[in-house]
């Protein structure tokens, strides 16, 4: 009879998932001595061995393949039992982590957590910042929120809108350089653009003028800081500067000089099918697609 525990499945998954001991021990805030002898101890409560263990990297043996499979299925039973019982119990419950890029996190979702804490208190929110898209299963993530274009996946997807990409500038830099009155013209300037994704960089104007930023920064907050401290012109979401320009913060530049809609303005929620956390997710969706303004 088979008498694997739990968190010793849990290791072994997260080794598979990572590609070896050390990332699993990271990814699982544990140390590497911890999962090895999880591993040890579920090998040989099995009496096989799971890895081909090299001094860069493990691999699955055959029975490890195998039993692989039938771990992730049994922690994905157990993990869905445990989420009925909470619901049973009323509303759902537990711990549910959130990846979004930093701006959306500041202008989207921070400034209704309070109100939806208070509405689902035994709900308990982790809010996590990446500028890049990340693996949910290696980052335990429950929900990242996608900004652009898709691509396939065995993820499921809820759209949650689209965020006209807005062209702008701040008084001060105006002020001191005459606003481009075309395209063409954004050559004379002062451009802000992304460091890392080349894609963030295409503006999508309406006659294809390449952009070449002067400055560059990491993520579209910091980018927001450059343009209001009146560095330069940049283009950003509407999320992030509609407010900016409400209060005149910021100044919109060529209105309708961008084609939309574009692929840098979609917005999705992405989640694992099947996930055992689908009923926290369900109502963390509904709650925020009512509040947010794209």
């Amino acid at each position: 009879m088979i008498k694997s525990k739990t968190q010793e499945l849990e290791y072994f998954i997260a080794v598979v998932d990572s590609g070896s001991f050390s990332a699993a021990a990271t990814i699982l805030d544990q140390q590497v001595a911890k999962i090895s002898r999880a591993i040890a101890r579920l090998e040989k409560e099995l009496d096989i061995t799971l890895f081909n263990r090299t001094t860069r990297r493990v691999e699955l043996t055959e029975e490890g393949h195998v039993f692989f499979n039938y771990a992730k299925r049994a922690i994905q039973v157990l993990t869905e039992g445990e989420e009925t019982l909470n619901n049973l119990k009323g509303e759902p419950r537990g711990k549910l982590r959130i990846d979004a890029a930093s701006p959306f996190l500041y202008h989207q979702i921070i400034p209704h957590i309070q109100a939806f804490t208070k509405q689902y208190p035994d709900i308990n929110i982790e809010l996590i910042s990446n500028e890049s898209i990340v693996d949910l299963i290696e980052k335990k993530t429950d929900v990242a929120i996608r900004i652009g274009k898709l691509s396939d996946s065995n993820l499921y997807a809820k759209r949650l809108g689209n965020s006209k990409l807005r062209m702008v500038a701040s008084p001060d830099y105006l002020a001191q350089h005459s606003a481009p009155k075309n395209s063409a013209e954004l050559s004379e300037h002062n451009l802000i653009g992304f460091v890392a994704n080349a894609k963030l960089n295409n503006w999508h104007l309406r006659d294809a003028t390449n952009i070449k930023p002067s400055i560059f920064a990491s993520n579209g907050e910091s980018i927001r800081q450059l343009v209001l401290a009146g560095n330069g012109i940049a283009a950003l979401s509407n999320f992030m500067v509609s407010e900016d320009i409400a209060n005149g913060r910021l100044v919109e530049l060529l209105p309708g000089g961008i084609v939309s809609p574009n692929p840098r303005e979609e917005i999705h929620a992405v989640y694992y099918r099947n996930s055992a956390v689908s009923s926290r997710i369900s109502v963390f969706l509904s709650f925020f697609a009512k509040r947010m303004s794209l």
